[in-house]
């Protein structure tokens, strides 16, 4: 409260009636009695006592209590009783009291200061706010003139005038600079800028006077420009701004908040939160309200969602809250300040979705395609969808082309069979109530014609599939699956009820996914078309069923690599030859798929066609060694022996290499002779012993050329078990080689049981199963031939051998019980023992081999091949290779390391066959 001279006189300005109830509000009415000398008060007084006593000058110029102490020039205290309701007790700042009252006063923000200038233009009062205000004490005040003490010296002259003129009765308002004297110190006084209201008075004495009202301009420029600011937020704010009482109902809202909800600002003013927003939502957003009342804690970016008026778009806000307090501290509300964010949200919802869209797609690339399996890759893509992208997922493929057919029927209509090959479901195997009928995996179906699933299949396009009454399915996806402008099957993708349906960019995705896994699954396909076809390539190169030898007990076994391996090289073989031997091969061509496929047939094929020239195994090898570099080379063998001393093209050949073990044996003498190109040693088992490892020397692989190959001979016990096999069976990732040797090795513990048993034994102790590599296992128990089953006899060369020959013959057979073979035998003996006496040297041996069919062998010393020839009608001779054609299963002639030997062979009578009547055979020759 400002404080004022305890008396006061009508001024004699014409203009004072008229500002009459002005000077009452602005001036402290004297009670009477109270002047200086006593006495009583004249009339004025008593108007100014009326005007302050109903509150105005309280209102006007600051709160204070009653009996508010004055400083006068005469040091007396005047007490002027002011009649004021109760009110909170009184706030100190230094020694001014400011005091402030509910609902508050704008005395608050602005502080108001008075001092009184008598007759003689020198400061006679000075208030304590003054003092506080101006930080100059009344001692040192009064008796200063106001002109001299605040007035810069450029200004003093205008001051006097202006002094002079409200000596003289006139009220005056206006911004004055002033500058504070020197402090008691010697500093410079500080600057300043007031506005000043100064009103004319009378002193006791009738002489003129003035009471100053002081404002700091500082401080109304500040609350001006605080007001701007507020009616800048509330006036020109973009976003909505509400002011929120204490008892969280709108006292104010701004114009952009009124354009959202309808209607003027001040249809706003009184409503709660509970009229804007959906009953749930308002709980929660007036439980914060009252949350920031009681603790003043703000609030930031919280969400908020609520419709608008005329609309039925699900609106979304951040709204920001915090307490408002008044001048004095006081909380008088909350300020909302809030912002549509909808747009943002949808525009925040799409870069999520495309976040989630790319992530997803990473992941699909990362794990989809990485076997070569159909159906691990139809897995491979519900496990990425599901439940990331769907509920529910299937995978149907058409059946022609998992058979390999390209274009199965109904293939351009969408009606072709399909097969489920995967199902995946977040929520439950079971189908749900009101949905199509399951299809389990591996089943065979298809889809009606009118179907949106056919019209996928037809289209090649997307099609949404309606959902059924009464299921849990809401939305489903049928896309179709195409790889390389080819519909190789259908996906579908589900969400239940509760989840978003589908929309155009989850269509883009589920395409995206699908055409990624359609390529996966026909490439998976095609592989797995070419690894069946060099598979049924290979096995048709391979013996047929078990493989018979004379003298041999066999069993073999071939398990292929895994789909996810290309098929291998490797090959076994059974060759029968002349003489109840018997030529047994394992090899391993390097590489994979129908490239090793196709070099290990023809390199079988070599060694059949080799093995019936009944070469030496040394030489089969030095052979197939050619034959395998010429494979490589356009030209064949020659080409490649002439481009063996010049640089390989590699545009124009390529490197076969292979590793072989070729061994022969003979089941009269059980000796077997073996050669080796770079393959694995052979194992052998005697009775009663350990297994061990034939010291074959290895060679280099086939195709490599350069050196030559060594023979090495081993005689067999009766009994004793022969093992031939490829790197397979006995290397993986898992196990090197010296392990593996060592375990098969030791599996082969107990070679007396069956041979199937034992073959079986050592496969399911061995790791057999990695399907890294083809398994090649040949294994041989010897049986040799018995020595009642062998006929040998030495004949001179001389005429008469033919016929002790003949006689031989009939004995030999007569004693086997092989008396239908007597006749044909003999003439062939004849035929054979003849030519061996007029082309041959040295002496004849004659041997007659009774086993599954019966062998007879010429043998001399001479090294001219026998040749068959036809001959003319008018020719006496040249008919005896042919009639040992006619009459014999076969015949032929082999080498030998002192000659060679002629050889034909009967079959047995109980064999089924018949036997061609050596009189007829005879005619058919002329």
């Amino acid at each position: 409260m400002s404080e004022i001279p305890a008396k006061a006189t009508e001024s004699e300005d014409p203009s004072d009636g008229a500002r009459a109830e002005a000077t009452g509000d602005s001036a402290m009415a004297a009670a009477p009695g109270d002047a200086g000398d006593g006495g009583p008060s004249d009339g004025v007084a008593d108007d100014a006592t009326n005007g302050a006593t109903d509150g105005t000058a309280g209102g006007a110029m600051g709160d204070a209590p009653a009996g508010t102490p004055v400083r006068a020039t005469s040091g007396t205290s005047v007490e002027v009783p002011v009649e004021a309701p109760v009110e909170p007790p009184a706030e100190a700042a230094g020694d001014v009291v400011w005091q402030s009252s509910p609902p508050g006063s704008m005395y608050d923000y602005i502080k108001v200061a008075s001092f009184s200038i008598g007759a003689d233009g020198l400061v006679d009062q000075w208030s304590l706010r003054a003092e506080q205000l101006l930080g100059i004490s009344a001692e040192r005040a009064v008796g200063m003139d106001p002109i001299e003490a605040f007035v810069a010296a450029d200004r003093r002259e205008f001051g006097q005038r202006k002094m002079a003129e409200i000596l003289d009765g006139r009220e005056w308002t206006g911004v004055v600079p002033f500058r504070l004297p020197p402090s008691e110190s010697g500093d410079e006084g500080a600057e300043g800028l007031a506005e000043v209201y100064v009103m004319p008075t009378m002193t006791e004495d009738g002489e003129r006077a003035a009471v100053c009202i002081v404002v700091d301009v500082r401080t109304l420029r500040r609350i001006e420009t605080d007001l701007a600011a507020s009616q800048a937020i509330f006036g020109q704010s973009p976003f909505g701004f509400l002011l929120i009482d204490t008892d969280l109902r709108v006292r104010r809202a701004n114009q952009r908040f009124a354009s959202v909800f309808g209607g003027d600002v001040d249809a706003h003013r009184g409503r709660t939160v509970h009229d804007y927003l959906p009953r749930s939502e308002a709980e929660r957003v007036a439980a914060t309200l009252r949350r920031v009342l009681e603790t003043g804690d703000s609030i930031t970016d919280m969400h908020v969602a609520g419709f608008v008026p005329g609309s039925e778009e699900r609106r979304h806000w951040s709204v920001n809250l915090y307490r408002v307090h008044s001048g004095s501290g006081r909380p008088i509300g909350i300020a909302w300040l809030g912002t549509d964010i909808t747009s943002r949200r949808a525009a925040a919802r799409e870069a999520a979705a495309a976040r989630r869209n790319l992530a997803l797609l990473n992941e699909a690339g990362a794990r989809i395609g990485n076997s070569l399996d159909l159906e691990t890759t139809a897995r491979e893509l519900l496990d990425v969808v599901v439940p990331g992208f769907c509920d529910l997922a299937t995978v149907d493929l058409y059946q022609g082309l998992l058979a390999g057919e390209e274009t199965p029927p109904g293939f351009a209509d969408g009606s072709a069979e399909l097969r489920r090959v995967a199902f995946a479901s977040a929520v439950s195997d079971a189908p749900f109530v009101g949905g199509p009928a399951p299809v389990a995996v591996g089943a065979v179906h298809h889809f009606p014609f009118n179907s949106p699933c056919a019209d996928a299949l037809r289209a090649a396009r997307p099609q949404h599939v309606p959902a059924e009454e009464g299921g849990l399915i809401q939305s489903t996806l049928a896309v179709p699956m195409v790889a390389h402008d080819t519909v190789v099957g259908l996906a579908q993708f589900s969400r239940t009820k509760g989840s978003e349906p589908f929309g155009d960019r989850d269509r883009s995705l589920a395409v995206e996914l699908a055409a990624r896994a359609a390529v996966c699954i026909d490439n998976a396909r095609l592989y797995r078309r070419e690894h069946e076809r060099a598979l049924i390539l290979q096995r048709s190169l391979l013996p047929p069923g078990d493989p018979e030898a004379s003298g041999l007990d066999i069993a073999c076994r071939y398990l292929p690599g895994n789909a996810a391996t290309e098929v291998g090289g490797d090959w076994f073989d059974v060759i029968e030859l002349p003489g109840h031997r018997t030529a047994l091969v394992v090899g391993d061509v390097m590489g994979r798929g129908l490239r090793a496929a196709v070099a290990m047939g023809e390199l079988r094929t070599a060694v059949r066609t080799l093995a019936l020239l009944d070469l030496e195994p040394a030489e089969v090898l030095s052979a197939l060694d050619e034959i395998a570099r010429g494979l490589g080379t356009p030209g064949g063998v020659q080409q490649a022996t002439r481009a063996a001393r010049q640089p390989r093209d590699a545009d124009l050949s390529e490197v076969y290499l292979a590793t072989c073990v070729y061994a022969v044996y003979d089941s009269v003498t059980r000796r077997i002779t073996f050669a080796n190109a770079g393959h694995l040693p052979p194992v052998l088992v005697e009775p009663g012993e350990s297994a061990l490892m034939l010291d074959v020397p290895p060679g280099m692989p086939l195709g490599v050329g350069g050196e030559p190959f060594e023979e090495v001979e081993v005689e067999l016990p009766e009994g004793a078990l022969l093992a031939l096999y490829t790197d397979g069976l006995v290397e993986s990732r898992d196990h090197p080689l010296d392990e593996g040797l060592q375990a098969f090795v030791g599996a082969l513990t107990d070679p007396s049981r069956p041979l199937e048993d034992v073959c079986d034994h050592v496969l399911n102790t061995l790791d057999t199963h990695h399907g890294e590599d083809d398994i090649a296992l040949l294994m041989a128990r010897v049986q040799g031939l018995p020595a009642d089953s062998v006929g040998d006899w030495t004949l001179p060369r001389e005429p008469r051998s033919v016929g002790r020959a003949r006689e031989y013959a009939r004995t030999q057979l007569t004693a086997w019980d092989l008396e239908p073979l007597v006749d044909t035998a003999e003439l062939l003996v004849s035929e054979l023992v003849t030519n061996a006496l007029r082309y041959g040297e040295g002496e004849i041996r004659l041997r007659l081999l009774l086993d599954r069919t019966l062998v007879c062998e010429v043998w001399d010393a001479g090294l001219v091949q026998p040749r068959r020839r036809r001959a003319r009608d008018t020719d006496e001779g040249g008919r005896g290779l042919q009639l040992v054609g006619l009459l014999s299963a076969a015949w032929g002639s082999r080498r030998t390391p002192r000659g060679k030997t002629v050889w034909f062979e009967l079959p047995l009578p109980d064999a089924g066959t018949t036997l061609t009547d050596p009189a007829e055979a005879l005619l058919s020759l002329f």
